[in-house]
């Protein structure tokens, strides 16, 4: 048999990774009627930060036919955020905000969601090919990909269109000199895993809590309460200030941890589940979202900052996009991609940074631990920290540096 050959394939749309945004946008399509091939790198389940996630991405995995397997899978139910710093606690219940949707949805181990997913795709007729590297592109009307599996078999597919969604791997960026310059500081995370061991009835599992380091604004740490037991915990900070030797990681989060109150209180001693991992550098950009025979969904395109969650409801909101404006031009249509895909999604991914630049030099802080909220604002704020950030029936979306900065001048007075 010629391996080659069975390998080659000509499909309408081919998708470079099989993360949740690629697994979403291979449903959609195949809801569609279109013929899908995902390209993944890599053997799922397998490992992945990003594990709370935002009500709005409840929205886009009804879309793709994935809602009630996901509602089914056991995971943490959420509905909301607790914020920390010494004393002061403030919490936004999701439930509780300007815009209409969901209100509440799920703490994830990603490895067990991400899996869920790309196997609903496979199931509505996407075909996935695990272990397949994309080694180059030619783009255009026609784009080719040129496809290396495990074994070293070469193949090329022949595609439509190509949608890479293959997150922080970032192919199409790497192979095609998209990448840009990030308007976010270098940062970096260190995290775990967790045995809890949190007392029934101590501790709200239902929200992540986002507690900031007693000592500097910009250190904060996510706990994320999962099934059975779990927490997922890290600390983010500029990458200095996390900059230890691996072999001495341990020791740093497990001191961090204990220098923040409620989080030592919580799981001070609790036991790791998993040797302490690092991350940095991730925050990433580039010139254009799309180009001749292709666009970029989720984080290869950009990626902000984990503080807000917000990772999964972009990737998700970009393939829901691109899904729409590629349906249109498959169809016949004449497409601006510029303004059909790539400034509404970056509207919402703006309104994001507006809050993450916020957090990080105190304003937002400010905001959320301010003692007497007008509860209609409360909401705005709710709404976008559930992943609202596209409704512009929110001033705190249509106009958010200029909200923000409005409404701390009041909250200093």
């Amino acid at each position: 048999m010629n391996t080659e050959l069975s390998l080659n394939a000509a499909v309408d749309v081919a998708i470079i990774g099989a993360g949740p945004s690629g697994a979403v946008a291979a449903a959609l399509l195949r809801k569609a009627g279109r013929s899908v091939l995902v390209l993944e790198r890599q053997h799922f389940p397998r490992f992945s930060i990003g594990e709370s996630l935002l009500p709005q991405s409840m929205a886009y995995l009804e879309e793709a036919g994935m809602l009630q397997a996901v509602v089914e899978a056991g995971f943490q139910y959420k509905n909301g955020a607790q914020f920390v710093h010494r004393e002061q606690t403030s919490a936004y219940d999701f439930r509780d905000k300007h815009s209409a949707g969901w209100g509440t949805t799920y703490q994830v181990e990603r490895a067990a969601f991400d899996d869920l997913l790309i196997r609903c795709a496979a199931q509505q007729g996407a075909d996935v090919r695990f272990g397949h590297t994309v080694l180059a592109m030619k783009t255009g009307d026609a784009p080719v990909l040129d496809v290396t599996d495990e074994a070293g078999n070469r193949y090329e597919v022949h595609a439509r269109f190509v949608l890479d969604a293959s997150g922080f791997g970032r192919v199409l960026p790497r192979l095609l000199n998209l990448e840009a310059p990030t308007r976010m500081p270098t940062r970096a995370a260190i995290f775990t895993h967790v045995r809890d061991g949190i007392p029934v009835d101590t501790h709200d599992r239902n929200k992540i809590t986002v507690a900031v380091h007693p000592g500097h604004r910009d250190v904060w740490y996510w706990m994320i309460p999962l099934a059975n037991g779990r927490s997922s915990v890290g600390c983010v900070a500029e990458a200095a200030f996390l900059d230890v030797p691996e072999a001495e990681r341990e020791a740093k989060l497990r001191t961090l941890i204990q220098s923040e109150p409620t989080l030592n209180r919580l799981i001070g001693h609790a036991p790791f589940l998993m040797p302490v991992r690092h991350i940095g550098g991730y925050s990433a950009n580039v010139e254009r979202l799309h180009g001749p025979g292709f666009a970029l969904l989720g984080n290869a395109g950009e990626f902000l900052d984990p503080v807000f969650s917000s990772g999964v409801t972009i990737a998700l909101r970009s393939a829901h996009l691109a899904v729409k404006t590629l349906e249109r031009q498959l169809n016949g249509e004449t497409v601006d991609w510029q303004q059909a895909y790539d400034v509404p999604l970056r509207k919402g991914i703006d309104a994001f940074r507006a809050f993450v630049e916020r957090w990080y030099t105190g304003e937002l802080q400010d905001i959320i631990f301010y003692p007497d909220q007008t509860p209609s604002i409360r909401r705005m704020i709710s709404a976008v920290l559930a992943g609202y950030a596209w409704d512009e029936t929110n001033p705190y979306v249509a106009d958010p540096a200029r909200r923000l900065n409005a409404l701390h001048e009041l909250c200093r007075q």
